[in-house]
């Protein structure tokens, strides 16, 4: 009976269905037993004997797969591929796969609810009344706000996509599309950056997207929002911006040490959240039942 090791913390949590597919596929299934991000020795030690493994965001670099002989296929839990090497994979002839569409509403729908909360600053307000405190904090309309989405892939125009009822004005900048989309207009960053009133991070990248060259440059008392990768923002540079008052709010999910504990903490004017992007049930068990046919998939072509 082959082995399917599964390294994501909360998997099947809310739905047996993916794990009821897997054993009616005839696998038999090794859970993280750790509840939380698993750590490379700890991978390493659960799926050594694995044909499969369903995985998370956790790290699969040369070292691990190297260790692991008889994984066959690797069925990323979500959309990122940037966790997993890649190259190295290809070379010991494993098959990555990953599920870029069930996650899209739910990090779409997060997105559009940061921009509410910062703008309207209801986490404030709730966290003064449990003080004790009746404190009432002037806010601002989402409602026609210039909407700058770096990324725009289906993560970013399903943002778009919920924005427009709001009236907003909205482009955005990607290398990657080369295409046109009526009704959105593509800019280059740096007039982007210039030109919006919110900014919001949908890049599949780990690159370097927000800097303090790129900070500067920003609209006085613009609110950014990053729920992609946490190495796209540079945090010193976020950091002197939100203590500076150069942006009037942040709202941050991925960060590049998880889980977070840096300097962010100390600031009222950041929201932050534990990388819960794809945490909606309905996606979350779409993305785990998708994760599971994609591996069984994979594990029969390569039979």
């Amino acid at each position: 009976m082959k082995i399917i090791a599964i390294s994501t913390t909360s998997f099947a949590e809310y739905d047996k269905s993916p794990l009821e597919l897997l054993e009616k596929s005839g696998y038999r299934i090794m859970a993280n037993p750790y509840g939380r991000k698993i750590k490379p020795e700890e991978l390493v030690k659960l799926a050594k004997d694995a044909a499969g493994l369903i995985a998370g965001t956790e790290l699969i670099d040369r070292n691990i797969i190297s260790t692991l002989p008889r994984l066959k296929v690797i069925s990323r839990c979500g959309a990122g591929l940037d966790n997993v090497d890649l190259e190295a994979a290809k070379h010991y002839n494993i098959k990555v796969v990953n599920t870029p569409d069930a996650p899209t509403l739910a990090v779409a729908e997060l997105t559009v609810g940061l921009m509410l909360n910062l703008l309207r600053k209801i986490n404030k307000m709730d966290a003064a009344m449990r003080r004790g405190e009746w404190q009432k904090l002037m806010g601002n309309l989402l409602s026609n706000k210039k909407i700058g989405i770096i990324g725009f892939g289906k993560i970013g125009k399903k943002v778009a996509e919920l924005l427009k009822p709001f009236g907003c004005e909205i482009s955005y900048t990607d290398p990657n599309i080369k295409s046109s989309n009526p009704g959105f207009k593509n800019m280059p960053k740096t007039e982007l950056l210039r030109w919006a009133d919110i900014l919001t991070i949908h890049a599949s990248s780990t690159d370097k997207i927000l800097g303090e060259k790129e900070f500067k440059a920003l609209k006085k008392g613009a609110w950014i929002v990053n729920v992609s990768r946490g190495e796209t923002v540079e945090e010193a540079a976020l950091i002197k911006a939100l203590k500076n008052n150069d942006i009037s709010g942040a709202a941050i999910d991925v960060f590049e040490q998880e889980p977070y504990s840096g300097m962010l903490k100390e600031l009222d004017n950041v929201i932050l959240t534990p990388h819960i992007g794809s945490y909606a049930k309905e996606a979350r068990i779409n993305m785990e039942l998708e994760a599971v046919r994609n591996l069984i998939k994979g594990l029969k072509e390569g039979a």
